[in-house]
């Protein structure tokens, strides 16, 4: 990946300085200091020897007289592809396995509670090329399958709720594919899942092909450190889909993602949408992305006219944290794998509600109304002209 963009940041930190670069922070972040978490010394040492950032970040919320404190350690993880894509599946896959397992124990010794994986963590992203075979052969049981079996050995190791993002083999209904997040307890036990509720139909990211969109709502999943929900990739595009995560109780909510740069991708809206949803819902939201090229064995096209080609371009990273007011921390690179770490006090969730009124001042009754409508065959958009009386 030699000539990319390391990261926005590093744009940023070459040419400013010091009042210069504060006031950036304060306008871009919301805050001039971005209150960096010590890590320990053994966990930079990993990361140094395993080539992958480690950066964490604090996120705290006002003292309460009535409440203690809300302390919860999330952790996210962007990577590359570890094996080729005309390697043999379960290579490929036992490749990616062991390469993160490197990433997960040090966001163990770091104490991390919740750890979320960027979307179909544990294989190539090979919906481009419209392929049945051997893709297909990735897809495994979301309860009892080899990758959810691998991460409960780790979520009871480190008592850690681990989310896990994969495609699934519905075994109970005729074998059917989903794009599927597992959450997995820190005892171990799978809680629940949620599928992919928004499937992409745009240029290379034809994903309709493999599965359709899912029939699991918008579910919560309370946990031993807090009340999380997962709004998968192409969902964060979908205003809607991020309000209900949020009415059904969510304090956090992750968006593993599979997303590229150039034309046809949406670099330039990604630092944009995960925030916008922590501050209309007052949440925090985790934006994960995968990182790197992944070329394939045959050429595909993305149905616009364009020369057929083997890759989807570079998928860029850049993963990040945002708290319900609106903070945001700096983003992992572009180019490299990552854990990145937020220690968020989730007292500010409700400290955000009672300061800015959305949910009390939020007008679903009239929003419901104005969809009913909308969904009529003979829909009338509510529209004035200057010659109507």
């Amino acid at each position: 990946m030699d000539g990319e963009t390391v990261s926005l940041e590093t744009i940023i930190n070459n040419n400013l300085t010091g009042r210069d670069l504060e006031e950036f922070n304060r306008i871009y972040y919301g805050r001039r200091d971005h209150h960096e978490v010590k890590l320990k010394d053994t966990s930079i040492a990993a990361a140094k020897d395993a080539d992958f950032e480690i950066a964490a970040y604090a996120f705290p919320a006002k003292k309460e007289h009535t409440r203690p404190p809300r302390i919860v350690k999330v952790g996210v993880i962007q990577h590359s592809i570890a094996a080729p894509t005309d390697r043999p599946v379960n290579e490929q896959k036992n490749a990616i396995l062991t390469k993160v397992k490197k990433i997960i124990d040090v966001a163990g010794q770091e104490g991390v509670n919740i750890l979320c994986f960027q979307e179909l963590w544990n294989m190539p992203f090979a919906f481009c090329t419209r392929e049945k075979q051997p893709w297909c052969e990735f897809a495994e049981s979301a309860e009892e399958g080899p990758t959810t079996r691998f991460l409960r050995e780790l979520a009871v190791k480190y008592a850690m709720v681990i989310v896990s993002s994969i495609l699934e083999r519905d075994e109970n209904h005729a074998d059917i594919l989903w794009n599927t997040t597992v959450v997995i307890s820190d005892t171990g036990n799978v809680i629940g899942k949620h599928r992919k509720n928004h499937i992409p139909r745009v240029g290379d990211f034809n994903e309709s092909n493999y599965y359709m969109e899912g029939n699991t709502g918008h579910p919560v999943f309370a946990t031993r450190y807090g009340k999380i929900a997962v709004n998968i990739c192409f969902g964060r595009h979908h205003v809607l889909n991020w309000m209900m995560f949020g009415l059904n109780g969510a304090e956090i909510v992750f968006n593993p993602s599979a997303t590229v740069a150039g034309e046809a991708g949406s670099e330039y809206m990604w630092n944009i949408e995960a925030r916008n949803a922590a501050i209309t819902n007052c949440y925090f939201t985790a934006a994960i992305n995968r990182v790197g090229y992944e070329e394939f064995p045959n050429e595909f096209t993305s149905a616009d006219g364009k020369p057929a080609h083997k890759e989807l371009g570079l998928f860029y990273g850049s993963s990040y944290f945002c708290g319900p007011d609106g903070v945001r921390c700096p983003g992992l690179s572009r180019t490299k794998d990552g854990l990145l770490i937020g220690v968020m006090d989730l007292n500010m969730n409700r400290q955000i509600r009672d300061r800015r009124c959305y949910y009390m001042t939020q007008r679903l009754d009239m929003y419901a109304e104005s969809l009913r409508k909308a969904l009529d065959l003979d829909y009338k958009p509510q529209v004035v002209h200057e010659t109507e009386k």
